[in-house]
C-alpha cells in the first residue's frame, strides 16, 4: 500500500519533473520539434539537464512559506517570491532567468502597496501562473478539503486575481487533495469531482472550469488540446494528459510534447500524477538528475508534518 509520504514526495517532484522536461521544447509550435522522450536540459534558457524553471521555483517559495510561517501568509509568500525574482532565491541555478508579465506586474504592485494580494483581477491576466506553483496549499491543508479548496484561490489573488484563475486552482487543488486520499483515476475525473461534499453546489465554479470539472478534456484530441499558457486551455491540456495514460511518465511526455508552455503543462501534470501514482512511479533517470532533489523531497517531507 503507497504511504502518504510517497504521495506527497510525488506530488512536489511530479512539478519539478514536468518542469524540467518541459523547458527544452518551450515556446515551440507543436509538431515542430522532435518529440521529447527524457530530460535532456537546452531550451530557451540554455538550461542544465535536471534544472527547472520558475514554476518549481514559485512552489518552494509557497511551500517554504508555508512550513516555515506554520499557516498562510500572504505576505511572506510575496515576500518570497520577491526574493527569488530579484536574487534567484530557490531557483535552480542562483538565478530569476523567467518570469511572467502577470507575476511581475503583481510584484511591482505589492512593492508600491504593500498589499499582498496583488494580482490582476483582468480577464486577460488569466494565465498559469498560479497553477503551476499550486502543490503545496493542497498539501499543506489535505486534512480539510474544504480549507484547501478556499485557500487554493487565496494562494492565486496574490498574483492571478482573474475569476478563471481562482476558480482552475479551487478545482485542481481538490483533485490533488483527492489524489492524496487514494481516489482512483475514474473517480478523480468524474464529473464535478469534489473531496469536499456539496462544494460546487454551494459554492460554484466559473463556466469555464466548469466545462473542465464536467470532463471537457476527455472529448478532444489535439490540436483542440493546447498547451498554452492561458489558464483554462493548460488546465484542460494537463487533465486530458493525465486522463489519456496509465503511468507517469507517459503521461508526462503527452503533456509536454504538445509544446508552448511546455514546461507548465508538464508541472501542472505533475503535481496530480505525482500524488496519484507517487514518487515511485517517476523515473529514476528523471529523478536523480533534478537539480536540488534533496530540497525538493525535503520540502515535502516538511510539508507533510506540518500539513493542519
Amino acid at each position: 500500500m503507497m504511504t502518504i509520504q510517497n504521495r506527497y514526495q510525488g506530488c512536489l517532484l511530479g512539478l519539478a519533473v514536468g518542469d524540467a522536461l518541459g523547458t527544452t521544447v518551450e515556446f515551440k509550435a507543436p509538431g515542430t520539434f522532435s518529440p521529447m522522450t527524457t530530460i535532456v536540459g537546452g531550451g530557451p534558457f540554455r538550461l542544465d539537464k535536471g534544472q527547472w524553471t520558475d514554476d518549481t521555483s514559485m512552489a518552494l517559495c509557497l511551500a517554504e512559506s508555508l512550513v516555515q510561517c506554520g499557516k498562510f501568509n500572504a505576505l511572506d509568500q510575496m515576500e518570497r517570491y520577491g526574493r527569488w525574482w530579484q536574487e534567484g532565491y530557490l531557483s535552480s541555478n542562483g538565478r530569476c532567468f523567467d518570469i511572467g508579465g502577470t507575476v511581475s506586474g503583481a510584484l511591482r504592485r505589492f512593492a508600491r502597496t504593500c498589499n499582498p494580494f496583488a494580482g490582476s483581477v483582468d480577464p486577460h491576466t488569466a494565465g498559469n501562473g498560479s497553477l503551476m506553483r499550486l502543490a503545496p496549499i493542497p498539501l499543506f491543508f489535505a486534512s480539510d478539503p474544504e480549507e484547501a479548496i478556499r485557500m487554493s484561490a487565496e494562494s492565486s489573488k496574490t498574483t492571478h486575481g482573474a475569476e478563471t484563475c481562482l476558480d482552475a486552482c479551487r478545482y485542481f487543488g481538490g483533485l490533488i487533495v483527492g489524489a492524496l486520499q487514494g481516489h482512483a483515476k475514474e473517480q478523480l475525473l468524474a464529473a464535478d469531482f469534489t473531496p469536499a461534499a456539496g462544494i460546487w453546489q454551494r459554492q460554484p465554479l466559473c463556466d469555464k472550469i466548469q466545462e473542465i470539472a464536467c470532463g471537457s478534456f476527455k472529448q478532444k484530441e489535439p490540436p483542440e488540446i493546447i498547451g498554452s499558457g492561458y489558464v483554462v486551455e493548460s488546465l484542460e491540456a494537463a487533465l486530458w494528459a493525465f486522463c489519456k495514460s496509465e503511468t507517469f511518465a507517459e503521461g508526462c511526455l503527452l503533456a509536454v510534447n504538445l509544446g508552448n508552455d511546455a514546461d507548465t503543462t508538464g508541472a501542472i501534470f505533475g503535481q496530480l500524477a505525482g500524488a496519484y501514482y507517487g514518487i515511485a512511479a517517476i523515473p529514476d533517470e528523471w529523478g536523480a538528475c533534478l537539480a536540488r532533489l534533496d530540497l525538493i523531497t525535503s520540502m515535502a517531507d516538511d510539508l507533510l508534518a506540518a500539513r493542519v
